[in-house]
């Protein structure tokens, strides 16, 4: 039987991208890739902002980008600002072509893993696999350690009957119905006549009834003039926010397996970004002195508790958004936080910020009543916990 130098079980982002880092890096390395579906990325869109990652690592994840564009609007009830950060998006299309070219026969789609290890995988027809190290990448699993929020949505690619006019990405229009929470909607423009739109909510639960979301996307279309024509393809998701947690036991659930991506909590707390942090952890692992099970459970387990020392201050404004103020108000913190200053906001979404910018986020008037905000604030992990049930 063939020992390989690493397993990736699971062909998504955080998994794909130590496998291109690692082949760029240690080209003779022996590296098996397992997926559960049809192609390797399955069927997402991945974003993130310029300043997210260093020009090294632009330099390296480049042949992999499908869209770039030198800024992006947020529009509120009372506000609505262009900001000139510059925003780029990996589409599943472009990271499945790039992953079978990489991998070649390395690349096993449409298999079912029925038991992992550190060091062995084992398929459901009997197929055995060993490895150095096996990382187990195979996506977001609920944990009683975490207490979390979702960021869910359905997003719809369509082909317009005429040319929409949009230069650069809505990130965000609130200026839409709310809901159970903070809802808005999310458009990239893919080419002159094709658009990416997709309706968004921060929500307690992970699920949206797809066909009123399918409506709802239907009814801001044709609010911003655009004529539906052909529907390209339909995406969903739901991203976890995290509220608070107890790190230590959740990396204790995995007895020493190599995990990564969401499944590791690798992603920002409040956005569900998890770009960046796949292309650092890629990175780290593209660098280490060797990939052994030990070595390399340790080296992922530190990166996570490193970021979530980073992140307590972005929790905090989660419990914010998810625990303040009735659920139709909640748009007034984005408001407020896209008045401020324009690289406070990219330091945000690269999880980098500053002394002075928490103190800033936290000056002045609340967008949300003061007593829920301070029960916000004060909410411990178990309480959430409670909270949920």
């Amino acid at each position: 039987m063939k020992k390989w130098d690493l397993i990736l079980v699971g062909a998504g982002l955080a998994n794909g991208l130590i496998a291109w880092r690692l082949k760029q890096r240690h080209p003779t390395l022996a590296v098996l890739m397992l997926e559960c579906g049809d192609a390797p990325g399955g069927n997402h869109t991945w974003s993130f902002h310029q300043h997210d990652i260093t020009p090294a690592q632009h330099a390296w994840l480049a042949p992999l980008v499908a869209h770039r564009w030198d800024g992006y609007d947020v529009h509120f009830p009372d506000v609505s600002r262009t900001l000139h950060d510059g925003y780029l998006t990996i589409t599943s299309t472009r990271f499945a072509q790039a992953m079978r070219g990489l991998m070649k026969e390395n690349l096993l789609t449409n298999v079912t893993v029925s038991r992992v290890s550190g060091q062995e995988v084992t398929l459901s027809d009997g197929r055995r696999f060993t490895a150095g190290a096996v990382i187990d990448g195979r996506g977001y699993q609920p944990s009683p350690h975490l207490s979390i929020g979702y960021q869910a949505f359905i997003g719809q690619e369509w082909q317009l009957a005429a040319p929409h006019g949009l230069t650069r990405p809505i990130l965000m229009d609130a200026r839409v119905a709310q809901g159970n929470g903070y809802r808005f909607v999310y458009t990239l423009p893919l080419s002159a006549d094709t658009l990416l739109i997709e309706d968004t909510h921060y929500i307690d639960g992970p699920t949206l009834d797809a066909d009123s979301a399918r409506g709802r996307i239907a009814d801001y279309a044709r609010q911003q003039g655009w004529q539906l024509a052909r529907l390209v393809r339909e995406e969903q998701g739901a991203l976890p926010i995290t509220l608070s947690g107890d790190p230590a036991a959740f990396w204790q659930q995995f007895h020493h397996q190599p995990v990564s991506g969401l499944r590791a909590g690798l992603f920002h707390a409040t956005t569900g970004y998890s770009l960046p942090l796949a292309v650092r952890l890629a990175d780290r692992i593209a660098n280490a002195p060797g990939l052994h099970q030990g070595a390399l459970y340790q080296l992922i387990a530190d990166f996570a508790a490193r970021h979530w020392q980073t992140q307590r201050f972005f929790r905090l404004l989660n419990r914010m958004l998810f625990l303040a103020g009735t659920p139709d108000q909640r748009w007034r913190v984005m408001q407020r936080f896209y008045q401020l200053d324009e690289q406070l906001i990219a330091r945000f979404y690269a999880g980098q910020l500053r002394s002075a910018d928490r103190a800033r986020l936290l000056l002045g008037k609340p967008p949300v009543p003061i007593v829920g905000a301070i029960k916000a604030l004060l909410h411990t992990h178990s309480s959430l916990r409670a909270h949920h049930k």
